[in-house]
């Protein structure tokens, strides 16, 4: 639950997804769901010569499972808050 409530926060802001197919596509965060699937708005590819039928496409929904990466704007990260949630997190499960 640390990364779905991690994730929910990031709502709004622009990311790059890494999928295991090696396609990378950016976009603005629509919403994550407790599988972490992904819906990204606004979206470009960052290779759009190797993928040339994604163009087309403005909005796309990511099944969780195929993810490799999601690459987050750096001011949006607080590691301390993640660190100590995860800390709590663990506590907790013993």
């Amino acid at each position: 639950m640390l990364f779905y409530s991690f994730f929910k926060s990031l709502v709004g802001k622009d990311v790059v997804v890494e999928l295991k197919n090696d396609l990378s596509i950016c976009g603005t965060l629509h919403s994550v769901d407790q599988y972490l699937n992904i819906k990204l708005t606004d979206i470009s590819v960052t290779d759009p010569e190797k993928y040339p039928h994604m163009l087309s496409v403005k909005n796309c929904f990511i099944r969780g499972s195929v993810v490799r990466y999601v690459q987050l704007p750096a001011d949006e990260v607080d590691t301390q808050l993640l660190q100590d949630a995860a800390r709590k997190e663990v506590v907790s499960t013993r």
